[in-house]
């Protein structure tokens, strides 16, 4: 699990390094301007990080299944192996996707000045930008949205019906709930992540989708090391243990 922690750590600080030091610039200096080399560089890397998050949620998924459903065979199945090939494979989809889709917006013209109707570079955004023909491309952003959103929420879900059935069949009301509260964390992220996209991605409104930019890109990374902090044990104790070795320390000096 803290194997997976870590990857979702890395992939929420780059993240949100794509895109809140652009705007906290623009907010500070009023120099709205982007040239267009930095501009593709941001869709891509804000493509490559969103998509590898999506990713690494199927996998957080599948862990959670496999030590409720096999919780015998879990450190034999979930092995340091099994991790790599679950982690590694999702950023290199990932990065090969966002290459893809930024080589297809960079074949399209632009106008030499354009404004853009949001705070980033986003890929609906700069299609709404261009003077070229975009229905091949937005047909191609369609069924790739499918490939890289919806088969992932897909797999989630599958994952969590059997974890049901599985707690389910224990017997207390006690083990049932603290079988399913190994889970709370997760899902909560899911619900973020997949309810803030959907949101984003399936609406028409420009003064929604600057509102919605922003939950997506700095809300839910925010959220995700608050809910995993606060529902883990383990991290709880080591915070625990950290500020009262320093309260001794200075304690001590004093």
């Amino acid at each position: 699990m803290y194997f997976f922690l870590s990857n979702l750590s890395v992939v929420d600080i780059l993240y949100v390094s794509t895109t809140l030091p652009k705007l906290l610039y623009i907010s500070y200096t009023g120099d709205h301007l982007v040239s267009y080399t930095a501009c593709m560089a941001q869709l891509y890397l804000f493509l490559f990080f969103a998509d590898t998050e999506s990713f690494l949620l199927v996998s957080m998924a599948i862990d959670r299944y496999v030590a409720i459903c096999f919780p015998l065979h879990y450190s034999l199945i979930m092995s340091k192996k099994a991790c790599m090939l679950l982690v590694f494979p999702t950023w290199f989809m990932a990065s090969l996707n966002a290459l893809i889709l930024t080589y297809f917006v960079c074949s399209l013209n632009f106008f030499s000045f354009v404004e853009i109707q949001n705070f980033f570079c986003d890929l609906k955004a700069l299609l709404i930008v261009s003077s070229s023909d975009t229905t091949f491309l937005r047909k191609f952003i369609v069924v790739d949205g499918i490939c890289i959103g919806s088969v992932p929420f897909l797999l989630i879900l599958a994952s969590y019906a059997c974890i049901i059935r599985t707690i389910l069949k224990i017997q207390t009301p006690t083990g049932r709930w603290k079988t399913f509260s190994s889970c709370t964390s997760h899902i909560t992220i899911v619900v973020l992540y997949y309810g803030s996209a959907m949101a984003l991605y399936m609406q028409y409104s420009q003064t929604q989708d600057t509102i919605l930019s922003v939950i997506f890109v700095t809300l839910v990374p925010l959220f995700n090391p608050l809910v995993y902090c606060l529902r883990n044990d383990d991290i709880l104790r080591a915070i625990k243990k950290v500020t009262h070795g320093k309260n001794n320390k200075n304690q001590k000096s004093k």
